[in-house]
């Protein structure tokens, strides 16, 4: 009869636990962070995103608040899980993201400037690559496209098609595009070239857009999916040729500073990002600040 009522017990807390949650969420006269549970929903604890919404954290004094680590795919689908209720989330989040265009999301104002200026994706390359394979480093140096153009490979992905799959539709529709970057590069015959990347949706787009073109000139393509300190890392002592992945002058700063005069910058191959904090439209909340109220 103990353990029973031990076992009902635990069940009832547990029931009324979710109950003040949801009560919570629904009571118009809580708080944003009541409704939320003070949480802020993250990725991989290694993101430089991770880094800045923690400064935020502190710039804003939001001591009651907790930032969730976790990983690109459980965020968005926990954004899917809530905005399809429409209830209150927020996450941690970037641009250019197929999220922006699946959703009516919007970036808290960052007064502080917490999460810095927009900033720009850069093409790394090992150092020496230019005299190893040159052909493929022209590409790399050539690498060029737009938000708009990331946009439609991810959002190919994002409604079911495979990263290579959607990588070759766009390629096959984007010749025109893709000739600039291959302008007087010669084929060649399976040389072995490995590229690292993150698994941001971005990033996921943009390598095997790159990949393909490669490919298609005859290359051994291996991509390494990985977390952004081995990425930096493998460039840094040569176990990867190169990474497209480079977000500075912020999310990277730390790999770019530790690495420094062990890589090559290529320059940007996307301008234009943003990183910040998160949330549908439909939430009455505007700005960082409003999360200490």
């Amino acid at each position: 009869m103990k353990k029973i009522t031990t076992i009902l017990g635990a069940i009832t807390l547990s029931l009324g636990l979710a109950a003040c949650s949801s009560s919570s969420v629904n009571n118009e006269n809580a708080t944003i962070g009541e409704k939320v549970d003070y949480e802020i929903i993250g990725i991989d604890p290694g993101a430089g995103l991770m880094k800045a919404t923690s400064q935020a954290i502190s710039d804003y004094e939001l001591s009651d608040w907790k930032l969730v680590e976790g990983s690109s795919a459980a965020m968005t689908a926990a954004l899917k899980k809530a905005y399809n209720k429409e209830e209150p989330i927020i996450v941690t989040g970037w641009t250019p993201h197929w999220m922006f265009a699946a959703y009516d999301l919007k970036y808290l104002e960052d007064p502080k400037g917490s999460f810095g200026e927009d900033e720009n994706i850069h093409s790394i390359a090992r150092n020496g690559l230019k005299e190893d394979m040159p052909e493929a480093y022209k590409v790399l140096d050539n690498f060029h496209w737009t938000t708009e153009d990331m946009g439609v490979v991810m959002m190919d992905i994002y409604d079911g098609e495979s990263p290579e799959k959607a990588a070759e539709s766009w390629v096959k529709e984007n010749a025109d595009k893709v000739s600039e970057w291959t302008e007087g590069v010669d084929s060649v015959d399976g040389d072995k070239i490995k590229i690292g990347y993150v698994a941001w949706d971005s990033e996921i787009a943009s390598t095997n857009v790159i990949g393909k073109v490669l490919t298609d000139l005859g290359y051994d393509v291996t991509l390494s999916q990985v977390e952004a300190g081995p990425m930096w890392t493998g460039v840094a002592d040569g176990s990867l040729d190169a990474h497209i992945a480079g977000w500075l002058p912020i999310t990277h700063e730390d790999y770019a500073s530790k690495f420094e005069g062990k890589f090559e910058d290529l320059g940007p191959n996307l301008e234009g990002t943003k990183l910040g904090l998160v949330v549908p439209s439909y939430m009455d909340i505007d700005s960082i600040e409003d999360l200490k109220e």
